[in-house]
């Protein structure tokens, strides 16, 4: 049997996703496990776990992030050098005020990542923005609150593809 049934350069090709916290009602968690699934290509037909298949994801309007309970004052995050002394602390609110709401997103992301080889390249594929301006307007092609017309869309190329051949 053929290991390239299905593996068609549009099911491999990598697509812009666009989230905006504006319209999003999915807290921080929920957010960032759809995320990871897309960074890693779990969505797809295709998907296998010793391929980096996965799309990029913009996420505008970060500092609308849904952030439940006290987490924003009690939560912690740590780093450690594995010497001596050397742990580090750092709360939510500290953590927002120095770097902004998009990098608590992307820890949350991180940690829901797989711990391998691709989680660099993964997270390099997120593009966190607090606002709702950002670079990557004219890549974007999806949307998440269009994915049936985007799957449709995929589906029309795909039928020109084969129409090619």
């Amino acid at each position: 049997m053929s290991q390239r049934i299905g593996r068609t350069g549009i099911s491999t090709a990598k697509i812009w996703h666009h989230v905006d916290l504006a319209k999003e009602q999915r807290t921080l968690g929920r957010l960032a496990s759809s995320i990871a699934i897309t960074l890693m290509g779990k969505h797809k037909p295709t998907y296998d776990s010793s391929l980096d298949q996965g799309d990029y994801v913009v996420v505008t309007n970060c500092a609308k992030l849904n952030i439940t309970g006290n987490k924003f004052q009690d939560k912690t995050y740590w780093r450690h050098s594995t010497k001596p002394g050397s742990l580090k602390l750092t709360s939510m609110r500290k953590l927002v005020e120095d770097k902004g709401y998009g990098e608590v997103l992307r820890k949350a992301v991180s940690g829901m990542l797989q711990k391998n080889g691709f989680r660099k390249e993964r997270l390099n594929r997120l593009k966190c923005f607090d606002g709702s301006e950002n670079p990557y307007a004219e890549n974007i092609v999806a949307f998440a609150d269009q994915q049936s017309s985007v799957l449709k869309q995929v589906a029309l190329l795909e039928k020109a593809q084969a129409a090619k051949k």
